[in-house]
């Protein structure tokens, strides 16, 4: 089973959800932006990627840089912020077990099949 965090509204991460369902991947769904991931979710996946926080997340967008994060700020302020604000978490992601993949580019997400 695959756990997939979604934004329907995102072309990656559309195109990543049709790559695992061509695949015949199991995919739960689960629109992140909805139902945001806590903290210690946050952190669990961060591991299973093997990335720092910023790694993680959208740098370019506007809430970024208005909460006056940089790729230099502290990974729990980092963190924090992907939980008050899903929005920037990088999409998609797709978790399996232990491992996760961000999906930029789409097809990074192949390693977890």
């Amino acid at each position: 089973m695959i756990t997939y965090w979604h934004n329907p509204r995102c072309s990656k991460s559309r195109a990543g959800l049709a790559l695992l369902q061509e695949r015949g991947a199991e995919v739960q769904i689960r629109l992140y932006l909805q139902d945001p991931p806590s903290l210690e979710e946050i952190k669990q996946v961060q591991s299973a990627l093997g990335v720092p926080a910023v790694a993680m997340m959208r740098g370019s967008d506007a809430r970024f840089k208005e909460l006056g994060l940089s790729k230099d700020s502290p990974e729990t302020k980092l963190q924090t912020a992907m939980a008050a604000h899903p929005a920037l978490i990088e999409r998609p992601i797709a978790i399996s077990g232990s491992r996760a993949a961000i999906g930029r580019p789409t097809e990074a997400i192949e390693v977890l099949l």
